[in-house]
């Protein structure tokens, strides 16, 4: 069995390559659910329905956000009669967020992600993150932002000054996960608010100091390869590199995988991670994908 750590479009795109490498139901996958909350009468979990989408084949790999060839009847009526809605949600999403805010209110959030999953057809174990509502404030020069407003009315455009969220109990079963599997691979994610909320939960890094740990960087140089985690590491006074990566996992990671554009980087994070290794982390095609997951499967012992 092998987890994955899992938040925003970085390691969906990772999951692509591993489903086509091994058998997905040997990948148990942690969800970050720091973003979770109710739009439009449904509770989204933007996080969870990527990798869901992405595992059952529906997965809109242009946006990385809601289902291919979805329509958008539902949104666009509701925009003509007055009703604004910060997510443009589709059709099929919506029904998946409907099924899944009925599900979690009799079941909660952890069963409801399973009955998903077995309904689309998917082998792999989803787990959230936590049973728990989350919050996250980002604190801008604007002013304090909810995340989706940061991201989607402001485009990620005011300058981060800080970033707040709360903590909160891990979902059953988390920490048993990580104990009980071969490697923990931590995808190409926003390492502040993707990453950083699921090893801020109990027992998670005490659990992966115990286990092979392998984690891929989700920056290039001195920028993010999507999203705006350099803005967030940035805020936290944290060095925007894999440096600077390797720093935050530095105290349970075996091994570090970083892009051939950044060989400069790799004696100074081999001075931070034991086994650091050089390839292409840029995962613009499907060979692309496996190729990244043949090589850290190869890195397990």
């Amino acid at each position: 069995m092998i987890t994955v750590l899992s938040g925003g479009t970085g390691t969906p795109k990772l999951l692509q390559g591993l489903k086509e490498v091994i058998d997905p139901g040997e990948l148990t996958i942690i969800v970050n659910t720091l973003e979770n909350d109710y739009f439009s009468g449904v509770y989204v979990s933007a996080d969870i329905d990527t990798v869901l989408y992405t595992m059952a084949d529906m997965i809109n790999d242009e946006l990385w956000y809601g289902v291919k060839d979805d329509t958008f009847i539902t949104h666009e009526r509701l925009e003509e009669i007055g009703c604004e809605e910060l997510l443009r949600i589709g059709d099929i999403d919506r029904a998946t967020k409907i099924q899944k805010t009925q599900l979690m209110e009799k079941y909660g959030l952890n069963r409801a992600c399973e009955i998903q999953a077995r309904n689309m057809g998917i082998s792999s174990r989803i787990i959230p993150m936590s049973e728990e509502n989350s919050d996250i404030k980002i604190i801008t020069d604007i002013g304090e932002l909810e995340f989706h407003d940061f991201l989607i009315k402001h485009q990620s455009e005011p300058e981060v000054l800080d970033i707040k969220f709360s903590n909160v109990s891990p979902s059953e079963g988390i920490t048993e996960a990580i104990k009980n599997s071969k490697a923990v691979i931590i995808g190409p994610s926003n390492p502040i608010t993707s990453i950083l909320p699921i090893l801020s939960l109990e027992g998670v890094r005490d659990a992966l100091k115990d286990t092979y740990v392998i984690a891929v960087s989700p920056i290039i140089g001195s920028d993010s390869v999507s999203g705006p985690a350099n803005k967030f590491m940035k805020a936290l006074d944290i060095e925007v590199s894999s440096v600077g990566v390797a720093l935050l996992y530095k105290d349970f990671l075996n091994t570090m995988i970083i892009d051939v554009q950044d060989e400069d980087k790799k004696v100074e994070v081999n001075q931070i991670i034991n086994k650091v290794l050089l390839t292409n982390t840029i995962m613009n095609n499907l060979d692309a994908k496996k190729n990244l997951a043949k090589i850290i499967i190869d890195c397990i012992p």
